[in-house]
C-alpha cells in the first residue's frame, strides 16, 4: 500500500501531467467519442445517509453512510486539484429524502438521479461498502458498471486496477443492474471499496489512513480512464 506522503506527491504529479495534456491540446481517452473540452466533472455519490446506514461493520458496527461520505469528501478533494468541477449528491450525514416516512428510499434515489442529470457529468462515481457474511474471507473493492455502457465499463476496469493494486486482489469489474447505474446515460459506476463482513477490510476501513488510500485509488483510476 501507498503511504499518505507518497500519495500526496504522485497525486500532485499526476494532476500536473493531467493539466499538460489538456493544454497541449490532447483529447482524454473515452470509449467510443472524442473527448469533452476541459474542465471535466464527475458526479460522486455518497451512498445511503440519514435513516439508511446501509451495511454495518461486524465487529465495530460502523455504519457504511459514514464511511462512504468520508471516503467521497477525500476523493473530492483530489479531483478539484486535479482541476475537475466536482457535484456531490449527498454533502452532509442526512439523506435526499425529506422527512423520513413511507416511501423514502425512493425519494432519495430519485433526488440523486435529478442532481447527475443537472449537473450533466462526464463521469458518475457512486461509493459504496460491500457485505456478504455467508462467506467473510471475501475481502478488497469491487467495481459495478451497467451492461451496455462502453463508457462506464472502461471507467470501472481503470479503478478496479487500483483496487487490485490496493488490497492485493484479482477482482474483475462486474455487471451490475442497480439503480444508480440505470437512472442516467452518463458514464457511471459504482465503487464497493470493501467488506464490512470482512474483519481485515473492516479494520482498514475504519482508519483515515486506508480511506485515503482508497480514495487515491478510485481517482488514480477515473484519471487513467480520462488521459
Amino acid at each position: 500500500m501507498l503511504a499518505l506522503k507518497k500519495s500526496a506527491i504522485a497525486a500532485a504529479a499526476i494532476a500536473a501531467a493531467f493539466v499538460l495534456l489538456m493544454g497541449a491540446g490532447l483529447s482524454a481517452v473515452s470509449v467510443s467519442r472524442a473527448a469533452p473540452a476541459a474542465p471535466f466533472k464527475v458526479v460522486l455519490d455518497a451512498g445511503h445517509g440519514g435513516v439508511d446506514p446501509g451495511v454495518r461493520g461486524v465487529s465495530t458496527d460502523v455504519k457504511e453512510s459514514d464511511l462512504n461520505l468520508d471516503i467521497v469528501r477525500r476523493l473530492a478533494r483530489y479531483f478539484e486539484g486535479a482541476g475537475f468541477a466536482v457535484v456531490l449528491t449527498r454533502e452532509n450525514e442526512g439523506g435526499l429524502y425529506g422527512t423520513a416516512t413511507g416511501g423514502y428510499k425512493k425519494r432519495d434515489m430519485q433526488a440523486r438521479k435529478e442532481i447527475i442529470e443537472a449537473a450533466a457529468p462526464h463521469a458518475v462515481i457512486s461509493v459504496h461498502l460491500n457485505s456478504f457474511p455467508a462467506d467473510r474471507s471475501r475481502r478488497g473493492g469491487q467495481v459495478f458498471f451497467k451492461a451496455g455502457d462502453a463508457a462506464g465499463q472502461a471507467l470501472a476496469a481503470a479503478v478496479q486496477e487500483r483496487f487490485n493494486a490496493l488490497g492485493g486482489t484479482a477482482l474483475q469489474p462486474l455487471r451490475g443492474d442497480y439503480y444508480m447505474l440505470n437512472c442516467t446515460e452518463y458514464p457511471s459506476v459504482i465503487a464497493e471499496c470493501g467488506f464490512l463482513s470482512n474483519a481485515e477490510d473492516e479494520r482498514l476501513l475504519c482508519t483515515e489512513e486506508y480511506r485515503e488510500q482508497v480514495a487515491y485509488a478510485v481517482f488514480c483510476g477515473a484519471l487513467a480512464y480520462f488521459c
